[in-house]
């Protein structure tokens, strides 16, 4: 026979606090030792189910002219997290 859970107020706010902090659901169910299908309804009734606000991103304008090649802030992105990061544009750059 399944066992009633006893849900406190430090639970839910547990479930409220890590839902927040973008944890799935297996997560959160493996933190309170609960299944995860237990804890996403828990989740619901008390309003946790919903995920925080995305940031939102200010769209660039239309006119605004391309960088050149090599730029610092393309070259970056583009090697972010790669060997590469931190290496200079290969190429010259024709300003």
């Amino acid at each position: 026979m399944l066992k009633r859970i006893q849900w406190t107020d430090e639970m839910d706010e547990q479930i409220r606090r890590l839902r927040w902090e973008w944890m799935t659901w297996d997560s959160i169910g493996t933190q309170l030792s609960l299944s995860r299908n237990t804890v996403l309804e828990r989740g619901r009734k008390i309003g946790a189910s919903k995920s925080p606000p995305v940031a939102v991103v200010k769209a660039e304008a239309v006119d605004r002219p391309c960088l050149q090649p090599g730029h610092p802030e393309t070259w970056g992105l583009i090697t972010r997290g790669t060997v590469l990061d931190g290496a200079p544009y290969p190429y010259p750059v024709f300003l």
